[in-house]
C-alpha cells in the first residue's frame, strides 16, 4: 500500500497550501464523564494488582520462601502495599502462609490453585507463542528505526502478554521468533548486561509487506476498501456535544488517514491530520494489549521511539470518545473504548492471554471471600458456592 505520508509531502504543495494545512489545526476540549460499564469490568478495576500478583506467583515457584526474601524485591515487584507482607496476605487463595523452621519468621508458598495458573500460562503461552510475540514484532514494526531499546521492549512484556523473562531465560531463545539484541554503538550482538542495549528485528521488516493496521481491517469491513478510514467514535451516555465541535468531529474523520506503519516524518506536526496520525498510532498501541489499556504513565517511554509528539498523553482527554480514563486508587489507566463496546463489529483480536488474565482476577475475588469468611467466623465451605458464581460472571 503506498504511503498516504509520502504522497502529501509537503513540497510537492503549494505555499498557500501548507498555509492552510498549518492553520486547519482546532483546538476542542471535550467533557470527560464517568462510565459506570467500565468500572464493573474485573480486569480493568484489578488491574494494577495483577502484575505485582503474577510477578510474586512466579518468585515464589516452585518452593515455600522465607517473606524476609520477598522483602527485598519489594520495589521491583512495585506492590501497591508498602509491605510485601501486607500484599501476599490480601491474596491466601494464591499464597499460603507457614511459620518458618527458625526465629517464628513467616514463610509463603504457593497454593494449588496458584500453581496451576502458572502452569496454564506456560502451556498456553507454548501453544500460541506465534500469536503472541507477533504483538511484538508489531510494535517493533511501529517504530521508524524498527528497534526499541530493551529497557523499554522490557517494560511492554506485560501487556503485550509475553514472560518477564522473554529476555532473560535462554530456554526462549528469540531468536527463533525473529528478535535480537545488539549494542547500540557498533550494532553488534551483545549478551551483556548494560543499559545501552536495543531490541532489533533480525530482518528489519524490509523484506515483508507492511501489516494492515486495525482501523484500516475495520474500513475494509464495514465499507470494502481502505481508501477512507474512520475511527470507532463511542460517546458515553448522557454527554452531549456542542454543535461546533460535532463539526470538528465530522470533518476529522474524513481527514486523510496514515498508518502507524507508513513514513510519516513529512506531516506537518501543527495540523488536524498529525492528530488523527497519533490517535491512530495509539489505537493500534493499545489494540496489541491483553486487555486493551495500559496505565498512563508507562506510555511515556514510547514517546519517541513511536514518533509521536511531546504531550501526546493529551489525546487521551481530547478524544474521550476513543479512549476511557479509568482512575482507581491514585492511578490512571487509559482504555481503547472500542475493545469493550463494539462487540463483534471490530477487528481487534482477542489476546490468547486474555482468559489467563481473567483467571488472576479469579483468584483475587476468591482471596476476598476467604478472608470475609474469616472476619465473620463462618465456614469458607459455605461460600464455595458465591465464589463460583463470581467466577462465572467473570468468564
Amino acid at each position: 500500500m503506498q504511503s498516504l505520508a509520502k504522497s502529501r509531502a509537503l513540497e510537492s504543495l503549494p505555499s498557500l497550501a501548507i498555509r492552510l494545512q498549518s492553520m486547519a489545526y482546532v483546538d476542542v476540549t471535550m467533557r470527560w464523564k464517568k462510565d459506570v460499564s467500565f468500572d464493573s469490568v474485573p480486569v480493568l478495576t484489578h488491574s494494577r494488582d495483577i502484575r505485582p500478583l503474577a510477578s510474586l506467583m512466579r518468585f515464589l515457584s516452585p518452593s515455600p520462601t522465607p517473606v524476609h526474601a520477598v522483602s527485598k524485591r519489594g520495589r521491583s515487584l512495585e506492590t501497591p502495599d508498602r509491605r510485601v507482607t501486607s500484599f501476599l496476605r490480601r491474596f491466601p487463595a494464591a499464597f499460603v502462609e507457614s511459620v518458618g523452621p527458625q526465629h517464628n519468621l513467616p514463610w509463603f508458598r504457593l497454593s494449588d490453585a496458584a500453581a496451576r495458573l502458572l502452569r496454564e500460562e506456560r502451556d498456553v503461552f507454548a501453544a500460541r507463542r506465534a500469536e503472541v510475540t507477533g504483538r511484538l514484532r508489531r510494535l517493533l514494526l511501529m517504530c521508524p528505526q524498527r528497534r526499541l531499546p530493551l529497557r523499554v521492549a522490557q517494560g511492554m512484556l506485560w501487556h503485550l502478554g509475553l514472560p518477564e523473562d522473554y529476555f532473560k531465560e535462554p530456554e526462549y531463545d528469540i531468536v527463533q521468533d525473529g528478535f535480537r539484541v545488539i549494542a547500540s554503538r557498533d550494532g553488534t550482538i551483545c549478551q551483556a548486561d548494560d543499559d545501552d542495549r536495543k531490541l532489533e528485528l533480525i530482518d528489519d521488516g524490509k523484506s515483508e509487506e507492511m501489516p494492515l493496521s486495525v482501523l484500516q481491517r475495520n474500513a475494509i469491513k464495514k465499507f470494502g476498501s481502505a481508501a477512507e478510514v474512520p475511527i470507532p467514535l463511542f460517546p458515553s451516555k448522557g454527554l452531549r456535544l456542542k454543535r461546533k465541535i460535532g463539526d470538528w468531529l465530522e470533518g476529522f474523520q474524513k481527514l486523510p488517514y496514515v498508518s502507524p506503519y507508513e513514513d510519516s516524518s513529512n506531516i506537518n506536526r501543527n495540523s488536524d491530520t498529525s492528530d488523527k496520525r497519533v490517535v491512530g498510532v495509539l489505537h493500534e498501541l493499545f489494540s496489541l494489549f491483553v486487555t486493551c489499556s495500559a496505565e498512563r504513565r508507562r506510555l511515556l517511554c514510547l514517546r519517541q521511539h513511536l514518533g509521536l509528539p511531546q504531550k501526546f498523553d493529551r489525546m487521551f482527554e481530547r478524544y474521550p470518545h476513543v479512549f476511557y480514563l479509568l482512575l482507581k486508587e491514585k492511578t490512571c489507566f487509559v482504555v481503547l473504548k472500542e475493545a469493550y463496546m463494539a462487540g463483534e463489529d471490530t477487528a481487534i483480536e482477542k489476546h490468547p492471554m486474555l482468559e489467563v488474565r481473567k483467571k488472576y482476577v479469579e483468584l483475587m475475588e476468591e482471596s476476598r471471600e476467604i478472608i470475609r469468611c474469616r472476619r465473620s467466623g463462618k465456614p469458607i465451605e459455605s461460600y464455595s458456592e458465591g465464589i463460583e458464581n463470581s467466577v462465572e460472571m467473570l468468564s
